[in-house]
């Protein structure tokens, strides 16, 4: 009989533990009745970071009431203020707060910032199953370092887009001619804009934002992909055959007056008057302007139109995926769990589709991405037309593109500013000496480009292998 009493005690104290231990498995630590404060870092803008927020506060009225979550989020005014003061944390700046618990990154600062602070691998908390109700492309983007760990979860990508003013196109074109196919190849966009400098009277054509992004996605599309590896191996390919190529179809125009660029961004340029075509990311389009204010203070309206993105002739077409996804720093397990619940949230499909709308960046889930079903929402929904033409040419050039992911490594950061640097700033300095009167024979010459060529190669080295 003692030992009956004995094995249903024993019983009860095993259903006991395995009763706790489920709950504890099952909120992870979190609780209701005490919730936990999550703290994102991220550095939206404009209609973006107005439609994160209020996402944010429906989480924390509906899933994180509930869970015991309370999402705190913080802006930075760009990519470069967020890097500088997530490495003043990692390094334990004196006046620096802590380590976000979430916060939005490409792979080149995620990978540097593992030198000091742990980054969670997002297989430990997403299964098989939930990773099919994504983008597979756009989950693999958040795989980096030698391991190829996912440390970068995604939340919202973009690409480029060419970008029209229609309005005065419309009437370069009635008077020259020129075709919009023209503008589907970097070759065909160059002689356009000389066309325009001549019909215009000397006026430029053409901007691109993010520079680096052309030599980068040129390499991959002719056959020489410059930065080969990941992490801290990594090797170069800075062929001379494809950066005369780049060199021919941006720096020769823009020496020459067919580009330009300005302001702070090519969208500021068509806002003047300056420029009518650019390229941009795809996010962006709604920066577009809707009318052209002159010098004089003279303004009219303007239509626009989104393109695909160019390509050189005879080559399969390239575009960039990028956009910041979100990393979670490790910090015990109801944090962690927390955090993942709420990106899980943020990129159900519902959400997604909003934030898409909002914004311009293309959605992650794999249900909200499909072209039938982003079209019938932003038509439900009366979308911006400008970011509703983003989105869907994104969506069409991730189906008909090769779309390029950015490889991170150690020293990345600093290669591609080299060149988002070298190129365009040397263009600008020598069209202003000519603006000057300097000859532009000089400018002109292979000993130039050579020259470039060789001190651009310089520099790229102290971060490749």
């Amino acid at each position: 009989m003692q030992m009956k009493k004995q094995f249903s005690i024993l019983c009860f104290f095993l259903l006991t533990m395995v009763t706790l231990c489920g709950c504890s498995d099952d909120n992870h630590g979190l609780s209701k009745e005490n919730p936990i404060t999550i703290s994102v870092w991220h550095y939206y803008g404009g209609h973006a970071a107005s439609q994160f927020d209020d996402l944010v506060t429906e989480f924390n009225n509906t899933i994180g009431r509930e869970n015991g979550v309370v999402v705190t989020a913080q802006g930075m005014s760009s990519t470069g203020e967020l890097d500088e003061a997530l490495w003043d944390c990692a390094t334990e700046k004196i006046g620096s707060p802590a380590m976000p618990n979430m916060f939005q990154c490409y792979p080149d600062t995620a990978l540097s910032l593992e030198q000091k602070v742990a980054l969670v691998d997002f297989n430990d908390y997403i299964t098989e199953d939930e990773k099919l109700t994504y983008v597979r492309q756009f989950l693999d983007s958040g795989c980096i370092g030698a391991d190829n760990a996912w440390k970068i979860f995604p939340v919202a990508k973009s690409t480029e887009v060419l970008m029209l003013n229609k309005t005065d196109w419309d009437k370069f074109a009635k008077d020259t001619g020129a075709q919009l196919d023209a503008l589907l190849t970097w070759e065909g966009l160059a002689q356009t804009a000389k066309d325009y400098y001549e019909w215009s009277g000397g006026k430029a054509f053409f901007g691109r934002d993010s520079f680096a992004n052309y030599p980068i996605l040129a390499g991959s599309q002719l056959g020489h992909e410059l930065f080969k590896g990941s992490g801290e191996s990594v090797t170069l390919d800075f062929d001379k055959a494809v950066m005369r190529r780049v060199w021919d179809n941006f720096y020769v125009p823009y020496v020459n007056g067919y580009y330009s660029q300005v302001g702070k961004s090519r969208c500021d340029d068509v806002r003047i008057g300056e420029i009518v075509a650019l390229v941009c990311s795809s996010s962006r389009a709604s920066y577009f302007p809707n009318e052209v204010v002159l010098p004089d203070g003279t303004s009219y309206p303007i239509e626009r139109v989104v393109l695909p993105l160019p390509n050189f002739e005879d080559t399969a077409p390239y575009a960039v995926l990028q956009g910041a996804g979100m990393a979670v720093t490790k910090s015990g397990e109801a944090q962690e769990y927390a955090s993942v619940l709420f990106l899980k949230w943020f990129t159900e499909k519902e959400q997604n589709l909003r934030f898409s709308m909002n914004s311009g960046y293309m959605p992650v889930s794999l249900e909200a991405a499909k072209a039938d079903v982003m079209a019938a929402y932003l038509k439900e929904h009366s979308a911006n037309a400008v970011i509703r033409e983003s989105i869907m040419m994104s969506l069409s050039q991730t189906e008909k593109y090769i779309m390029y992911i950015p490889t991170g490594f150690t020293g990345g950061s600093q290669a591609k500013e080299v060149l988002e640097r070298t190129m365009p700033a040397l263009a600008i300095a020598n069209r202003a000496a000519i603006a000057d009167g300097a000859l532009s024979d000089e400018f002109l010459s292979d000993e130039h480009f050579q020259k470039w060529y060789a001190d651009t190669l310089s520099e790229l080295k102290q971060y490749c292998n």
